[in-house]
């Protein structure tokens, strides 16, 4: 059973960055999406990232284009989430998600079968 652990979370001021890191327990295919979610108080679990290694896939949500940037290191079975210009409204708890069973890049929690346990990412002055 693969593990996935997040680091790096914190408390942030509006315009700053923060970097995520997703270590996996064992290495993975390189056909495995592995996707970011965020879930803030009172709201619903948003897919906001994916990347699926094999062509070189990303997708973004609207609401962290141009901003976030999702990559890993095979060498070290970690992906990571690069987040720049933060925004109140990125707080919340941020959750990686690896679907081993070789589907495409989704923001549907339903399509992952591994969880991270959530760190906590705050944007306040």
């Amino acid at each position: 059973q693969v593990q996935l652990v997040e680091s790096g979370g914190g408390l942030v001021q509006p315009g700053g960055s923060l970097n995520l890191s997703c270590a996996a327990s064992q290495s993975a295919s390189e056909y495995y999406p592995v996707a970011w979610f965020r879930q803030a108080p009172g709201k619903e679990r948003e897919g906001i990232s994916c990347i699926r290694r094999v062509r070189r896939i990303t997708k973004y949500a609207a609401s962290v284009k141009g901003r976030f940037t999702e990559c890993n290191d095979n060498a070290v079975n970690t992906f990571y989430l690069k987040m720049d210009n933060l925004r109140p409204e990125d707080t919340a708890v941020y959750y990686c998600a690896e679907d081993r069973r070789a589907g495409k890049c989704s923001f549907k929690g339903a399509m992952y079968d591994h969880w991270g346990q959530g760190i906590q990412v705050t944007v306040s002055s």
